[in-house]
């Protein structure tokens, strides 16, 4: 095994978060960073770099392409895109971008995350360095704002110009129809990912970081209760160790730093056993709290065709509350201006012909179901199983929230002006009514928003599950630290982007002052 000098810090990930730990760490010359990204640079890869082609991305050899486990009330052929390239998800993903909300913080300070409230998050937040702006005025074409007006109608929301602005000063919103902000830049459509804004610009500029692209972690190395580096494979298939004198960062996303964790001993005693790990620390947490939301889909076919000008085919959102003691809304559409289709095909739907299709897909926000990740093998190129556990939370109320949507979006499309674009629904067709045959559709029918989180989740120490304490730390270990979704305690209501490039931004803090601490004793 070939060894690479040490670093001051070694990133695991050059995702969404670890791109901007990367540019945030090597902002001190005197400070070594190595950055591991398990796919290649994506500055040349023009159908990465162009958000409207981000459909391209899913399912092609730059997806990871997890899959869930079977699912009794759900569906079990959901296949979970992950991103392997430089940027990590916000290379591949849509960049709807949210502020978090002030309650969806509160919820992570009840939950053990001392110091993660509102007003620090947002300062955060204020730091990003993505270009998020409201879709741009050329973009928004008529049918989405027809349907803008129709699902304000319908549903007695008000039209909303700018959602961020709502949360910016620490608030929220209930309610609301309108066009979505977006991390992109609008005059060439090109992404504003998290490797875009923080890394491009410094990646030939400064010697104290370096990135290996195409290196795959599989294990970090433990002396004793200290994390020292990790090993890998690079892209010629060589095995390396890259050492860290400070810190490990995981930063490798909900589903690959819990993995990382696993093949590493570090996890629940028993379930590493059964798979033939050696235990190194007993972590119960790590897999656990497995969140996502889920959504369904209402597609119709159009009586005309869609208009072609657009940022990535889901411009606009509805938020509808249902729940009056609740400030935050709990219910969610995207609009998609193109077939979404893979799971409709699937039931035997015929989906409309190209350019006479539009979607609407309710989500979850606050799903209260809860999964489990965890290793089939101890071989690192086998896929941990996802058992997401849709539709079990045992209220019903995640089945209730998607028949409610289903129900309402019928009514969204009713409505005028944007009544008189649909020809006819398709799927899951007019004579599916009742509650139960909703449920039936659209539990099956039933996609992900790609938003994994939860499975190393933060906690106060009394917390026998919380796999990091509220400043990123891993539990009884000295020098590892993680930075991505899967600390998240619970999922914030809307699309999580910001939180995560918040909490990158937070943990580059975090990071800092233990050091400055560390030094000063």
């Amino acid at each position: 095994m070939s060894h690479d000098r040490t670093y001051d810090y070694v990133i695991v990930g050059g995702g969404t978060a670890g791109s901007v730990l990367a540019d945030r760490l090597t902002e001190d010359p005197d400070t070594t960073v190595c950055l591991i990204e398990g796919g290649p640079d994506d500055r040349d890869l023009e159908h990465v770099l162009r958000l409207r082609d981000w459909l391209s991305v899913l399912d092609g050899d730059l997806d990871l392409k997890y899959t869930t486990t079977e699912q009794p009330r759900g569906n079990s052929h959901i296949l979970h895109s992950r991103a392997r390239v430089l940027g990590g998800c916000s290379s591949h993903n849509t960049l709807i971008s949210f502020r978090p909300f002030a309650e969806d913080l509160d919820d992570w300070v009840a939950a053990g995350a001392e110091g993660w409230d509102n007003a620090t998050v947002q300062s955060y937040a204020d730091r990003i360095k993505c270009n998020i702006v409201p879709v741009a005025d050329k973009d928004r074409n008529t049918m989405v704002r027809d349907w803008v007006e129709s699902a304000a109608k319908a549903t007695g929301v008000p039209v909303v110009e700018d959602f961020n602005a709502l949360t910016s000063h620490g608030g929220g919103f209930a309610e609301g129809a309108g066009f979505l902000s977006i991390a992109y830049d609008p005059y060439t459509g090109y992404r504003s990912s998290a490797s875009v804004a923080y890394l491009h610009p410094i990646m030939d500029v400064r010697d104290n970081l370096t990135v290996l692209l195409e290196t795959w972690v599989d294990r970090v190395v433990l002396d004793g209760d200290r994390a020292t580096g990790v090993e890998a494979t690079d892209r010629d298939g060589r095995r390396i160790s890259v050492s860290a004198r400070r810190e490990v960062i995981l930063s490798a996303g909900a589903v690959d730093t819990p993995r990382l964790l696993l093949l590493s001993g570090i996890g629940d005693a028993g379930h590493l056993r059964e798979v033939g790990v050696e235990p190194r620390h007993d972590l119960p947490g790590v897999g656990e709290n497995l969140l996502d939301h889920p959504e369904s889909i209402i597609m119709w076919k159009t009586s005309r065709p869609v208009p072609q000008n657009t940022v990535m085919d889901s411009d606009a959102a509805l938020f509808v509350r249902r729940d009056d003691s609740d400030p935050r809304p709990d219910l969610m559409f995207h609009i998609y201006q193109i077939p979404f289709d893979d799971n409709t095909k699937r039931l035997g739907y015929t989906s409309p012909p190209d350019g006479y299709a539009v979607c609407m897909t309710p989500n979850i926000p606050r799903s209260r179901s809860r999964g489990r990740l965890y290793l089939t093998s101890a071989d690192p190129k086998d896929k941990p199983a996802l058992d997401f556990r849709y539709f079990t939370d045992p209220d019903g109320y995640d089945e209730q929230t998607i028949v409610d949507g289903l129900k309402i979006a019928r009514q969204v499309a009713e409505a005028e002006p944007f009544r008189s674009w649909i020809e006819a629904e398709v799927a899951p067709g007019p004579g599916v009514r009742t509650d139960e045959e909703l449920s039936e559709y659209g539990r099956r029918a039933a996609h992900t928003v790609y938003h994994p989180a939860g499975t190393c989740r933060m906690g106060a120490a009394d917390d026998p599950l919380a796999v990091v304490d509220p400043r990123l730390r891993v539990r009884g270990l000295r020098g590892l630290r993680i930075a991505d979704a899967s600390v998240f305690p619970t999922l914030p209501t809307p699309n999580p982007m910001v939180m995560v490039l918040a909490l990158g931004e937070r943990a580059a803090d975090l990071v800092r002052e233990d050091h400055r601490r560390e030094e000063a004793r």
